[in-house]
């Protein structure tokens, strides 16, 4: 259903006058529409795409992907500093979108939520929709309890005469969390299995919420000394052994995923937000095929993907090494071509760069023969193009070392291109399909949450991560031999750091993501204090150009140096100064007074 999303435009005058105004600054004035809105079956599906358009994430904002840069695995590759939260730089802002947006959604929800019992709905069709409602004041505040910690918990639309709440104080974790847990709990049991029609939300997609938060917060629990954890591992492990039983196979292409021009009836897609040219545009493809794509792998990403015999680099006979970009590339999980471009070199010619014939080296061409029986000409086949078409004449094709075609360039050497593709090589005009929930994802809910209940087995191995490997065409995880890889964080048990391994592989630059993950584990002032590298050079060989670490003449690539380190009190965000302002009851979270 390429159309899904296109239909809030009905209601877009309603929106306008009941949300634009930020909660806790003005109450909407929705009462004159309320009556006419909330009446029949119809109403409340139209009026539900509005929670869709505004609540998941898409190919059209680049916050998600941005907040991934102050990871470990990705870096900013368009100025001269680091991330701002590696190198101390952040601040209390005066509004923040994280928080305002949240509460206008959960308005939203809320709104239907009180407007049920009243409509023209019959029992059934009050059961569905106030299942939606639950799910989408649940969805919002997963997002606020993973950015702040505590905040305000707000269940109906509120009015004039609610100032107690909406000027209360915090709701503390404990509450919030359970909220939040009842809330997808009521959902799962009473909406409809089938939704509202197609690519809807329904059983699947609040059992992956269930699975998603659960681990979340069951982890977050666990490795901040909180208490409690069981509850929160042991619902997503119920959410998602539902879903893997229901679910149990992947679509055979990782890249597929992300670059489809429809994932209606994609296997392991449990909801996606569509695109359509014209209507509904993207841009993340864009912005990975032209100059301000700005992103890039880190050393540390690249390693983590193992070798074709499911070895690590540092133990595989099938590694010929780094120093080499063709080496480092062979033999490689398949997810690592689909995330970074492997290393090619053509010849344009002239002024041309529309045209490309193969370099005289056969050596240039190994990975673009390998692409074109990986991929297709509406995908990843090399060599990269930018989005007029141009043709990129090598990778690694470095910013400071840039050949003649400031396009497509790198710091680290590893460029980002995850969601690259050619079937729209328009300026933000991609088509492809976004997923929301996916079954990758329960596949590793699933495993981390086994794991941290003491239940991690081969057999929920094979059902899970070894499904994702055969995806890359890895050999599988074997419990009773798990490889040793010297890099390993001491503090985290081989099989676990296996899990953790394909989380960081599996949902590179999604957003889900990687700054949550080390953020739940306790790794965020651990891993942020680790020097963000890329591909091993000669400094020579690029004019001495590119900023190597420690000055050498060889080695790393280190665009930033070493970072400073990230204070303990980063772990949650500030709350915005406007919003104590409008209410005093407020507190700020530690360390951001």
């Amino acid at each position: 259903m390429k159309k899904i999303y296109t239909r809030v435009i009905i209601l877009l005058t309603f929106i306008g006058s009941s949300c634009s105004d930020e909660i806790l600054e003005k109450l909407p004035k929705d009462q004159l529409t309320v009556s006419t809105t909330f009446t029949t079956n119809s109403n409340f599906e139209t009026y539900a795409w509005s929670m869709y358009a505004n609540s998941f994430p898409g190919y059209w904002d680049l916050t998600p992907i941005n907040r991934e840069m102050g990871s470990d695995l990705l870096v900013n590759n368009a100025g001269t500093q680091g991330d701002e939260l590696l190198w101390q730089r952040k601040t209390v802002p005066s509004s923040s979108s994280l928080w305002s947006n949240s509460y206008i959604n959960i308005r939203r929800a809320n709104l239907m939520l009180d407007n049920i019992d009243n409509s023209e709905l019959t029992d059934g069709e009050k059961q569905h929709w106030k299942g939606v409602g639950l799910f989408f004041r649940a969805y919002e505040y997963v997002q606020l309890i993973a950015n702040y910690g505590e905040v305000p918990w707000v269940d109906k639309s509120l009015t004039e005469v609610d100032e107690d709440i909406l000027y209360g104080p915090k709701t503390s974790r404990n509450e919030l969390s359970q909220f939040v847990l009842n809330d997808l709990l009521e959902a799962e049991n009473i909406i409809n299995p089938e939704g509202s029609g197609p690519n809807t939300i329904n059983t699947d997609v609040v059992r992956a919420l269930i699975s998603r938060f659960g681990l979340y917060e069951g982890t977050w629990r666990k490795y901040h000394g909180l208490g409690d954890e069981t509850r929160y591992l042991q619902a997503s492990v119920d959410a998602s052994t539902q879903l893997i039983a229901d679910h149990p196979n992947l679509h055979s292409s990782y890249d597929e995923v992300f670059n489809s021009e429809t994932l209606n009836g994609v296997e392991g897609i449990l909801l996606y937000k569509a695109y359509e040219f014209g209507v509904q545009n993207g841009r993340w493809s864009h912005y990975n095929r032209s100059s301000i794509g700005h992103r890039d792998l880190t050393k540390k990403a690249v390693d983590q993907y193992l070798c074709l015999d499911g070895e690590t680099i540092h133990t595989s006979d099938l590694f010929d090494g780094e120093q080499d970009a063709y080496d480092e590339f062979r033999n490689r999980d398949h997810r690592l071509y689909f995330n970074t471009p492997p290393p090619f070199r053509v010849y344009t010619g002239g002024q041309n760069q529309l045209t490309w014939e193969y370099d005289s080296d056969p050596k240039s061409r190994e990975y673009i023969d390998l692409m074109a029986t990986l991929s297709d000409d509406t995908h990843k086949t090399l060599p990269t193009i930018n989005w007029r078409g141009l043709v990129v004449r090598t990778s690694p094709h470095f910013r400071k070392f840039n050949e003649g075609h400031g396009y497509n360039v790198t710091y680290t050497g590893y460029a980002f291109y995850k969601f690259s593709n050619k079937i729209s090589r328009l300026q933000n005009r991609d088509s492809h399909d976004a997923p929301i929930f996916r079954m990758g994802e329960v596949f590793l809910n699933h495993a981390e949450a086994m794991y941290e209940l003491g239940q991690f087995t081969q057999e929920v191995a094979d059902a899970t991560i070894n499904k994702l490997r055969t995806r890359g065409a890895v050999a599988p995880l074997n419990l009773a031999s798990i490889p040793n890889d010297p890099t390993r964080d001491a503090d985290v048990a081989p099989a676990l750091w296996e899990i953790r391994r394909e989380r960081g592989i599996e949902f590179l630059g999604e957003g889900l993501g990687r700054v949550f993950d080390i953020k739940r584990w306790k790794k965020l002032v651990e891993y942020g204090a680790e020097e963000k590298l890329g591909r091993w050079v000669v400094n020579s060989d690029y004019g001495n150009n590119l900023p190597v670490q420690g000055g050498a003449a060889e080695g790393y690539v280190s665009p930033f140096g070493m970072p400073p380190g990230v204070p303990e009190h980063y772990y949650l965000e500030p709350i915005p100064s406007d919003q104590i302002v409008l209410n005093p009851q407020l507190e700020q979270n530690p360390g951001w007074e």
